[in-house]
């Protein structure tokens, strides 16, 4: 990929910046510049100080006032901070402001998160979207790479500098690397289409595991489809989609896939350019929600990944809503719906003793770790697709074992009995498969 902005090969020392308008409470905003820490420090760098601004309003030139520029620059001298790392959005020109302004680099919340995208990302498919939205993040920020190059005359367009020569050569092929890469993701969101008919051959249900980053989306799918996908305990471990296959108690059968994990102020060019990966969750049947029951910030979490999936237009699925990592709670912090009160006794995860956290009625509480809750978890995606199914007598032929076949493939089957006039299968049938089996209905 052709680097617009590279920053410094050692970046070590990282004084982070978080900006708290008067509608935000202190509260919220160190919660956010919790969460950029540990963002930053998955990229290995490490975190010499941080501090919150407080803004009336966004200033054009800095975000905040000049003189509060100032004394955040002294601040990081003072600790000799090579690197500032802003939890707000900087405009292009916001942050060649603040460069000139401290001779550091300075990154956002955004640029972080495509940084470490662009250290996970494994497949094809991921390098692909990573480097598209990380083009269309720099091709409006080219002006700060050629600033060394002066204007050496005025006039028209003839009469230009060499960095502004070499700004316009560098536009042009960033353009072009990015239509580029749009062509290539095409084809490959076109082969992951022929995966997905490939797989629909054999009319299994799906379920999409989707939640907020490191809620224990891969843990949770190791558990239950005894797979082996990367599971750590860090931000973004994964971000490439996984399909394995559950056979539940029943003898059921369903595809269940891994998605990418959500953070809040997502770049929307990650939601755009990760759409082909998060098409798992639109085209499933139904979603399962993993949200981590120790995080303080479990409700601001539920609603970031609430808002993404509006964004794709899978809001309208059925939701599974599971709280994680039960196994970390006090015996009794969990209690049972019509208690009083959803937390007592402080907040979880640290901030306080842990509370009595209230039962939600329709969710279901596990540990993906050591499998504690998932027959209830197991019982609720049956329910899931019973809803989906009708309960048929079928008489097939013994001719027709490529029906009987299908219906073992579809984990349809509840009993089956082989007679002489034909093979008796009492079943659950999809609706996929209702066309297959109505010539055979009893």
């Amino acid at each position: 990929m052709f680097e617009v902005r590279e920053k410094p090969k050692m970046v070590e020392r990282a004084y982070l910046v978080g900006v708290r308008t008067s509608e935000e409470s202190e509260e919220h905003a160190n919660l956010l510049l919790d969460e950029l820490e540990e963002l930053v420090e998955t990229l290995a760098i490490g975190i010499v100080g941080r501090e919150i601004v407080r803004i009336r309003e966004p200033q054009a030139r800095f975000l905040m006032g000049s003189g509060k520029a100032e004394e955040v620059l002294a601040a990081a001298r003072e600790i000799e901070a090579d690197c500032l790392v802003f939890d707000a959005e900087l405009s292009p020109a916001q942050q060649r402001n603040w460069e000139a302004l401290t001779k550091l680099c300075v990154i956002d919340r955004q640029e972080v998160i495509l940084d470490i995208f662009a250290e996970r990302a494994q497949t094809k498919e991921a390098v692909l979207q990573v480097d598209l939205a990380r083009a269309e993040h720099s091709l409006p920020r080219l002006k700060n790479a050629w600033t060394h190059l002066s204007r050496q005359r005025g006039g028209g367009t003839t009469q230009r500098g060499e960095g502004e020569a070499q700004i316009e050569l560098d536009a042009r092929m960033v353009r072009q690397q990015i239509a580029r890469l749009k062509r290539e993701l095409e084809v490959v969101v076109k082969q992951r289409h022929v995966q997905r008919k490939q797989r629909q051959r054999v009319p299994l249900p799906t379920a999409a595991i989707v939640g907020y980053t490191n809620a224990g989306k891969s843990t949770l799918l190791n558990q239950i489809t005894g797979a082996s996908v990367l599971s750590e305990d860090k931000l973004f471990a994964t971000l490439d989609p996984t399909t394995r296959q559950l056979q539940l108690p029943t003898g059921q059968k369903i595809l269940v896939t891994d998605t990418v994990g959500f953070v809040r102020k997502l770049p929307h060019r990650l939601v755009e350019a990760f759409k082909a990966t998060l098409e798992e969750a639109i085209v499933s049947d139904f979603l399962i929600h993993v949200l981590d029951v120790t995080s303080p910030e479990v409700d601001a979490h539920r609603e970031t990944t609430l808002e993404v999936l509006k964004e794709l237009g899978a809001d309208d699925k059925r939701i599974i809503t599971v709280y994680n990592k039960v196994d970390r709670l006090p015996p009794d912090a969990i209690r049972q719906p019509g208690t009083n009160g959803s937390i007592e006794g402080g907040q979880l995860n640290g901030l306080g003793d842990a509370g009595a956290l209230k039962r939600e009625k329709n969710a279901v509480y596990v540990s993906a770790f050591t499998g504690q809750g998932m027959e209830r978890l197991y019982a609720e995606m049956e329910r899931m697709l019973e809803k989906d199914t009708r309960v048929m007598q079928l008489l097939v032929p013994h001719d027709r074992y490529d029906v009987v076949n299908r219906l073992h493939q579809a984990g349809a089957v509840k009993q089956v009995d082989p007679k002489d006039d034909g093979v008796h299968i009492l079943g659950n049938i999809p609706p996929r498969l209702y066309g297959l089996v109505e010539p055979f209905q009893v």
